[in-house]
């Protein structure tokens, strides 16, 4: 694609390639990887993610919304994806048409596609709710109801059963296991209510690192493909070795100096104490680098520079120490020179998380992809 403006985003394709390589180590050779690539793969991007995780050797994709699932096949990537949240039960014959897994987890919903013939078969994972709150069965009584109603439709295949972690990537590990507990008993109800082979999965990223030998049949790997630990508390124990892949790089478009009193900026907020240099770079809000970045730090010439004024829609100011040329490359989240500006720095000046950053960093930033 052509690129108009002085603001991108580079894509290591080789970081998502190694963090997957890295989970692999880690894992018992029975247990594969489901690459999450749901959110336009975290802001990465998700058809180019979802081909260099397959290549690198994951061997299930998986998604949020069925539209983003579609995406993914009209793209020609041809293998197993999964949507893990809710899709509206007339959708699911366009799932099988697509040959796009879907998740189930009430009855009411099977009634409601009883009458429908799948052509390929429709397949389902049931989701397990063992504390984390939002979708899933929570009881006995449940799991029946759905075993008898996925037997009303000879079309409708159940291969998989999953659940979700809450407090996976938190030290303190008593309601992990409550949930790990949970999931156990739910499992073993359903071997007896069902004799076929279904795939299993629990992992998130921070259990998949934490408990590798206890995943099952698949690891859903999401934050941490993207070079990110899911939490402090995972990443100081070391574990497991991460690349970043995600950096944002402007340039300057506009350089002047102004005199002591000037102000920069909406509101006036800030007002220059000397002469100073200051420089434009075209991102803004309205790119989904926050307002709330002001007062943080970009990097130019490998040094440190703040953000001053309010940040606009398509616009940020920066002090520079020095007069730099129209052009030069300005570093918002990445490395220049021997200086680097994290993904969780940002992140943390922010007050969010850094699952939060490359998401909200939207399309109007074209993304560049790199490998060697």
């Amino acid at each position: 694609m052509d690129i108009h403006r002085n603001t991108w985003i580079e894509i290591d394709l080789d970081a998502i390639a190694y963090n997957i390589k890295q989970i692999q180590k880690k894992l018992p050779k029975e247990t594969k990887v489901m690459a999450v690539v749901k959110a336009n793969g975290y802001g990465h991007g998700s058809v180019q993610i979802a081909k260099q995780a397959l290549q690198a050797g994951s061997d299930y994709l998986a998604v949020a919304l069925l539209e983003e699932a579609i995406k993914l096949r009209e793209a020609s990537i041809k293998a197993p994806i999964l949507v893990l949240g809710w899709v509206p039960p007339k959708s699911a014959i366009v799932a099988a048409r697509y040959g796009i897994t879907l998740t189930v987890f009430q009855q009411e919903w099977l009634e409601q596609i009883k009458g429908y013939t799948f052509s390929p078969p429709l397949h389902l994972h049931l989701k397990v709710d063992t504390g984390m709150g939002r979708i899933g069965i929570r009881t006995e009584q449940e799991l029946k109801d759905i075993s008898q109603a996925l037997n009303e439709n000879n079309s409708i295949y159940l291969t998989g059963v999953f659940t979700h972690f809450s407090t996976a990537d938190e030290s303190e590990s008593t309601y992990f296991d409550e949930q790990r507990t949970r999931f156990k008993n739910t499992l073993s109800q359903l071997k007896e209510l069902r004799m076929e082979k279904i795939n299993v999965h629990i992992g998130n990223s921070a259990s998949a690192i934490r408990l590798p030998e206890a995943m099952y049949d698949f690891v859903r790997f999401g934050i941490s493909m993207y070079g990110l630990y899911p939490s402090q508390e995972i990443k100081v124990k070391g574990e497991i070795e991460l690349k970043q892949a995600f950096s944002l790089h402007s340039r300057l478009v506009h350089v002047k100096k102004i005199n002591p009193g000037d102000c920069v900026s909406y509101g006036c907020t800030y007002q220059a104490e000397a002469e100073e240099w200051i420089g434009t770079l075209p991102i803004g809000y309205g790119d989904g680098w926050l307002r709330k970045m002001q007062g943080f730090s970009v990097l130019v010439d490998g040094k440190r520079m703040p953000i001053v004024g309010r940040i606009c829609m398509d616009q940020t100011m920066i002090k520079l120490d020095q007069a730099y040329p129209i052009g030069t490359k300005v570093t918002l989240i990445g490395c220049q020179n021997d200086a680097c500006i994290s993904m969780d720095e940002v992140s943390n000046y922010a007050e969010t998380i850094n699952y939060e950053i490359p998401c909200i960093l939207n399309d109007r930033i074209p993304r560049i992809y790199k490998e060697q």
